[in-house]
């Protein structure tokens, strides 16, 4: 997910900073680069997942209740963006910014998501897991 959702925003930004020409920022066409991405990111994450699981042996499959934990945690860890991209597009909303805005913190906050909940249990798994 961590190499995922990197990839995928990487790409959005090249394609919508790439199109905004001499015009303001707010008004370069996002919303199909956004889609495209956020599907191929689905895409790709289900497909990396499926071609790992036919490399990896079947009794590596199995998870245990340290796999579990560390899962759960890097979830939590990560949610916290999901919560703060949403307040900070609501607060936006509010105040009437451009759709434009809206949508990319809404984005951003999914990636960054994503991204710290991979490095959270990248972490755990690396230097150890201790539950609260």
């Amino acid at each position: 997910m961590l190499m995922v959702s990197v990839v995928a925003y990487t790409a959005y930004l090249v394609v919508v900073l790439g199109s905004v020409g001499d015009g303001p920022l707010a008004e370069a066409p996002y919303v199909s680069p956004l889609l495209w991405s956020v599907g191929g990111a689905i895409v790709a994450g289900v497909v990396l997942n499926i071609m790992a699981g036919a490399v990896v042996p079947k009794g590596a499959r199995r998870k245990d209740q340290r796999d579990r934990e560390i899962n759960q945690f890097g979830e939590f860890v990560g949610q916290s963006f999901t919560v703060i991209g949403g307040v900070t597009a609501m607060a936006m909303a509010l105040v009437e910014f451009d759709y434009f805005w809206i949508a990319n913190v809404i984005y951003l906050g999914f990636v960054l998501s994503a991204i710290l909940g991979s490095i959270a249990k990248i972490f755990a798994y690396r230097r150890g897991f201790h539950p609260w």
